[in-house]
């Protein structure tokens, strides 16, 4: 009896997963939201501008920059709500409404092991760092040609880890 109490009890406590799922949902919307307000500022920038006739000096690397750095936070947002659908479906359920009529998954947000998330994730991740490394790359003074040398080596490394991380987990 005991035994049956607490096999069920440890069981049960995998519903604790909740708080991450509804926490990372919440996170998320909050990273959508933040990012939002970032392109609508940016956007208010560009009319106001254009309005007042004005043309400050960095003005397409502050636009690029707002821009860029709203698509981080979406991209940081997705990785949220993947983690998080991901995560309810390991340990608590499938997700029924993301089933086609066929009662076939969508294989977007499908995870069926922990590996799978965490090559999701791994995935988006990397996208977060590629569009950070563009937008430091825009903020950047080049002064001379071995500067712009390191900028073509690093824009290659960049392409080529692309490349490879696009072949992993495919068939060949």
């Amino acid at each position: 009896m005991f035994e049956k109490f607490f096999e069920n009890s440890l069981w049960s406590s995998r519903f604790i997963i909740i708080l991450a799922v509804v926490f990372g949902l919440i996170g998320a919307i909050l990273l959508f939201v933040v990012a939002s307000f970032d392109v609508y500022e940016t956007a208010v920038y560009v009319i106001t501008t254009y309005i007042t006739h004005a043309h400050p000096e960095h003005f397409h690397e502050e636009v690029v920059g707002g821009i860029i750095g709203a698509v981080d936070l979406y991209l940081i947002g997705v990785v949220m709500i993947i983690f998080s659908f991901g995560l309810y479906e390991l340990f608590i359920s499938d997700i029924d409404p993301a089933k086609d009529a066929d009662g076939c998954e969508n294989q977007l947000l499908a995870v069926h092991s922990l590996d799978q998330l965490k090559d999701k994730i791994s995935k988006v991740i990397v996208m977060v760092l590629v569009v950070g490394f563009f937008q430091k790359v825009g903020h950047t003074e080049y002064n001379g040609a071995l500067d712009l040398l390191y900028l073509a080596l690093s824009i290659t490394a960049v392409a080529v880890g692309l490349f490879f991380l696009s072949k992993v987990g495919k068939a060949h």
